[in-house]
């Protein structure tokens, strides 16, 4: 292992700060997690640690290679993950009268659907692709590291977004339960649908 645990530690605080600052990631949680509570953002987060374990193994292997065998199928990605926000804040939209858990439509596309939505969002994300492609390699000398090294990078780029994404989503299902009232409820679908109109939008604006 050629990397230092200060080398480490470095870099798990900036992937700290990555995550406490607001994105496509922040907004598609805040959608779920207020509309569905805790077991519909807690797939999108482990779909957003997923996808957030590809963008440092992209760097590492190689972005000009990736990026010219790839480059069709991000950008079917990036539309698919265009489609699914605006589909999903658009339901939300025509369903803001009725009663969170009496809604089957408020808490679709499910676990599996939601998982996708957290890799398809996270890999459409503009931040995590500048950060990964064009901070990462300033970390570390990615010509140098080692199987081990490798390994540690790409734990760390899960498991700190996983930590703290999990946290917003305990956060937002709090603020959720405290909203009881059907007129509390029709104005969180209504910002709910909007914010997953929203996701949609930035990622069909990102470059």
């Amino acid at each position: 292992m050629t990397l230092s645990p200060l080398d480490l530690l470095f870099y798990a605080l900036t992937l700290a700060v990555l995550v406490l600052t607001p994105g496509p990631v922040w907004v598609a949680m805040a959608a779920r997690a207020l509309t569905g509570g805790y077991s519909a953002a807690w797939p999108l987060a482990v779909g957003v640690a997923v996808g957030d374990a590809i963008w440092p193994l992209l760097a590492i292997f190689g972005v000009v290679w990736v990026t010219s065998v790839f480059a069709g199928f991000m950008i079917v990605l990036k539309w698919a993950a265009v489609v699914i926000f605006i589909a999903m804040g658009w339901a939300l939209l025509r369903a803001q009268g009725g009663p969170i858990g009496q809604d089957s439509r408020l808490t679709r596309p499910g676990l599996w659907a939601g998982f996708f939505a957290g890799v398809a969002v996270i890999l459409s994300n503009p931040k995590a692709i500048l950060f990964y492609m064009g901070v990462l390699p300033g970390f570390f000398d990615l010509t140098q590291v080692t199987a081990v090294d490798i390994a540690a990078i790409v734990t760390l780029s899960m498991m700190v977004p996983l930590l703290g994404n999990l946290v917003l989503a305990v956060g937002f299902d709090r603020v959720r339960r405290l909203l009881a009232s059907p007129k509390a409820l029709r104005r969180v679908n209504r910002i709910s649908g909007v914010l997953l109109l929203c996701v949609g939008l930035l990622i069909a604006l990102s470059s």
